[in-house]
């Protein structure tokens, strides 16, 4: 990955999860992070690269990385964000989510929602409780449909060699039983197909609530990133975009990043 966004509004939430980007791409010298704010008013202009410089070398104090910085006057923030992600190639954006408070969430955690919605690029999210540690294993949850078609693998495994990563690929469904049913088997071995250089594991869960056992899952095998595939009609779209189960990306302690089909 050469090109990382990670937008900022110098809330705690934002600043953490610019520290966490700085430390995962720390000595990959072919990357340049971007520290990205917005403002709304003209005389906001040096205030805001005076901001942004300053935390630029908060964070080179502790990190070698190439870093960069952009402020530009946008209307909307999300908005702008997904110009500058398409005039810049991004290959991801990395941004904080809160759960402290229903304003904080509407005025940031929102944002980074609707911004994994966008078909720009891959998006990182980090939750505030996330403290960084070297990616050592990492999650794909899947529908196991079409996915062939749907899996992104060049941007998964791009990721995966970068981090150095093991592959452990979920799928949770009410109605598995001992065996896999032969559509299941089939997309399996496409799946180890597509990713067999990195030896994937294959977890099947018989359980109805998909949140709970994501989280489960994570936990009894040291998880350090969720990678999840929003797809029509997909529980991640639903996620996404429904209260109740915003509460994966709200409450994880874990970094998921969103990935398009």
């Amino acid at each position: 990955m050469k090109t990382v966004i990670v937008p900022v509004d110098f809330s705690e939430t934002s600043v953490h999860a610019a520290k966490y980007a700085a430390k995962l791409l720390a000595g990959h010298y072919g990357a340049t992070m971007y520290l990205y704010h917005s403002y709304s008013k003209p005389v906001e202009t040096a205030n805001a690269k005076g901001a942004l410089e300053s935390l630029k070398t908060e964070l080179l104090k502790e990190t070698v990385l190439n870093i960069e910085t952009l402020a530009f006057e946008e209307n909307d923030f999300v908005d702008g964000l997904e110009k500058t992600a398409r005039h810049r190639n991004a290959d991801l954006v990395i941004m904080g989510i809160t759960g402290k408070s229903a304003i904080a969430q509407v005025l940031f955690g929102s944002n980074t929602l609707k911004m994994a919605q966008r078909k720009v690029c891959p998006v990182l999210i980090v939750p505030e409780k996330a403290p960084f540690k070297p990616v050592k294993n990492v999650m794909l949850t899947s529908d196991f449909k079409n996915t062939l078609e749907s899996t992104p693998s060049g941007l998964i495994t791009n990721f995966l060699d970068m981090v150095n990563a093991n592959l452990h690929i979920v799928n949770v469904d009410s109605e598995h039983y001992i065996s896999l049913t032969e559509d299941y088997e089939k997309e399996k071995q496409n799946l180890k197909e597509l990713f067999k250089d990195y030896r994937p594991e294959f977890y099947f869960m018989r359980l109805y609530d998909v949140d709970e056992a994501i989280n489960l899952f994570a936990e009894s095998r040291n998880i350090d990133l969720i990678i999840a595939i929003q797809k029509n009609n997909s529980f991640i779209t639903k996620m996404l975009t429904s209260s109740r189960t915003k509460a994966l990306a709200y409450q994880s302690k874990l970094p998921i990043m969103i990935m398009h089909e």
